[in-house]
């Protein structure tokens, strides 16, 4: 009996039942020389530590206009974004922001300085955009991307922007465009209902 493949699949539980070593079913304390609460197996020792995700991504400039893809993928599916996904094992921040760019967008780019650090502690993630100069409007979009454009700063879909990351650092772009200084902007993102 087969099934047919979802579309989109979504990550893994972050809370674990069994112990990924022995299958034993863990407990939550705070072990020996801890200060957090920890699934712990009690029957081989193991800690099994969660930690932030890192998103990673990029600014791509391309004259005088921004590259966005709109998503083809929940959550957020049909709002425009930066190109932007979560690092790979054995990446740097950069190589994935770069990955990430070709398989949104297929947009060949030359990576710039890292610009925004965002934490974001409610998603348990922290998010990284780089600057970026595209170096040819051809662009490819990848599955997860329904389209691919240009937007002068006048242009851009503000009230259809996916994320609070992407819209704050595209504001930090704008304002940062006006001088011609772009410093690395390093902020959190408050939870929604502090805004």
């Amino acid at each position: 009996m087969t099934s047919q493949a979802p579309t989109f699949y979504f990550p893994a539980p972050r809370a674990q039942k069994y112990c990924s070593l022995c299958g034993t079913q863990l407990s939550r304390r705070v072990p020996p020389e801890d200060n957090r609460v920890r699934d712990v197996c009690d029957q081989c020792g193991a800690i099994h530590y969660q930690n932030p995700r890192n998103v990673v991504g990029v600014v791509p400039v391309y004259g005088d206009r921004i590259l966005l893809c709109r998503r083809a993928i929940e959550p957020r599916l049909g709002k425009w974004t930066l190109p932007a996904g979560f690092m790979e094992l054995g990446e740097t921040t950069a190589q994935g922001a770069m990955r990430e760019t070709q398989e949104e967008a297929g947009a060949q780019i030359e990576l710039g300085q890292l610009y925004t650090i965002i934490d974001v502690p409610q998603a348990e993630q922290v998010h990284f955009f780089y600057l970026a100069k595209v170096v040819s409007p051809a662009l490819y979009p990848g599955p997860e991307s329904s389209e691919a454009a240009f937007f002068r700063v006048e242009d851009i879909p503000w009230n259809e922007l996916s994320f609070r990351t992407v819209s704050s650092t595209l504001r930090h772009y704008v304002e940062d465009a006006r001088t011609g200084v772009f410093p690395v902007h390093h902020y959190d993102i408050p939870d929604a209902e502090s805004n």
